[in-house]
């Protein structure tokens, strides 16, 4: 198994009229950029591999199902070391 660390992101993200976040797009740096095709769950729960304890966007992106954390106003993904 990959060892895997908690990597911040700039997140874009679009509110709707009641609040509710959506992140629209995760830049990890200048030249990967990725759009969110679809949220597909949103729950609280803690990050068993890097640590943490927050909201956890299970995201539709590029056709693979992958995890975006919310945590204490900041977000992160689990990157490969």
């Amino acid at each position: 198994m990959d060892a895997r660390e908690k990597r911040y992101v700039p997140v874009v993200v679009r509110f709707d009229t009641t609040g509710k976040m959506r992140p629209v797009l995760i830049e990890f740096d200048e030249e990967h950029k990725y759009t969110v095709d679809k949220i597909l769950d949103v729950r609280r729960a803690a990050c068993q591999s890097v640590g943490g304890v927050g909201y956890r966007y299970t995201c539709r992106i590029q056709g693979k199902e992958t995890y975006l954390w919310f945590e204490k106003g900041c977000w992160f993904v689990e990157a490969k070391k």
